[in-house]
């Protein structure tokens, strides 16, 4: 067990260390050209909302979209009306990653290892070559720790207490409830969900107890964006709210219809296997959140406005 455990944390930390370094590679590559754009292609909520979505799958996090977009907007160059179709949007781009991870792509991971680290060395002094290098590397080094996470857990397909203790999982408010603290400890839910489909991809959870886990990790991500909120401006602070309101919202919903959502992913997934499965209903969650709340933004607009008015300009 004990080798189990370090394993296990082993890989974790590969893969949460990639996640953080790939995410901060990325937007210094893409440095005040990238936020100049995104402040123009977010006229409007729908063109706002695939900003969100491509940026998510850019930077392989949404928790650093929305971060990124709370600094915008704190500093003026995005409104609280641009920053809500950017949420939305990086709610429905953090499940590619979801799909990736599913496809099996771990067992390459040392060829990316293999060829970030020679364009590293190979582009010492040409810029463009040696980034390249670097997201290729942490690009592998985050699927070699899912490789590594999956190796370890292997052996608890023989664990009968364990297996006991999965199955509690299906129970959609506990599911839920660990998804949303383990989450909130990594601070990722890619994290989360990465480690729910690799114990899925070992036959060790079941698909309720994988979408129960993957709605708390949606609660959980809200943590860090609403830190990112302390001490910023009121429009700062409505785009964390919104935040947590649109992930709270659509996660209340998906437990309320539990089984129903459960049957809808079975039927759309047909014959895939779990881990599949559980991807599927990551995208489904997100798109169909997306679609509930889309109509509505005006008044979660005005309701938050009401709510968290401006400060009232001091008087001499």
């Amino acid at each position: 067990m004990t080798e189990i455990v370090l394993s296990l944390i082993g890989g974790l930390v590969l893969f949460l260390y990639a996640v953080l370094s790939l995410s901060e590679t990325i937007k210094e590559w893409a440095g005040t050209r990238a936020r100049d754009g995104i402040a123009r292609l977010t006229k409007n909520i729908f063109s706002a909302i695939v900003v969100g979505i491509v940026a998510t799958i850019i930077l392989d996090s949404s928790s650093a979209v929305i971060i990124l977009t709370v600094v915008l907007v704190n500093a003026a160059v995005l409104t609280f009306r641009q920053s809500i179709g950017i949420v939305m949007g990086a709610n429905v781009g953090t499940t590619v990653s979801s799909q990736i991870i599913a496809l099996d792509v771990s067992q390459y991971s040392p060829v990316f290892l293999l060829v970030g680290l020679v364009l590293l060395f190979v582009g010492a002094a040409k810029p463009g070559i040696y980034r390249t290098g670097k997201v290729l590397l942490f690009f592998g080094m985050l699927f070699f720790g899912l490789f590594t996470m999956e190796r370890a857990v292997e052996p608890l397909r023989d664990s009968p207490r364990f297996l006991e203790w999965m199955d509690h999982l299906e129970n959609p408010l506990l599911g839920a409830a660990i998804g949303a603290v383990v989450t909130v400890i990594l601070q990722s839910s890619s994290a989360t969900v990465g480690m729910v489909l690799t114990l899925a991809k070992e036959s060790l959870i079941t698909l309720p107890a994988g979408i129960a886990v993957m709605l708390g990790a949606e609660l959980g991500t809200c943590a860090d964006t609403l830190l990112a909120t302390v001490r910023s401006s009121r429009q700062a602070l409505k785009t964390g709210l919104f935040h947590l309101i649109f992930n709270l919202t659509t996660i209340v919903l998906g437990l309320a219809f539990f089984g129903f959502f459960v049957a809808l992913v079975e039927r759309v997934s047909g014959e895939a296997e779990i881990k599949t499965q559980i991807a599927n209903a990551h995208v489904l969650f997100n798109i169909l959140g997306v679609f509930l709340f889309v109509g509505f933004v005006p008044w979660f607009e005005k309701l938050l406005n009401k709510l968290v008015p401006e400060k009232e300009p001091a008087t001499v």
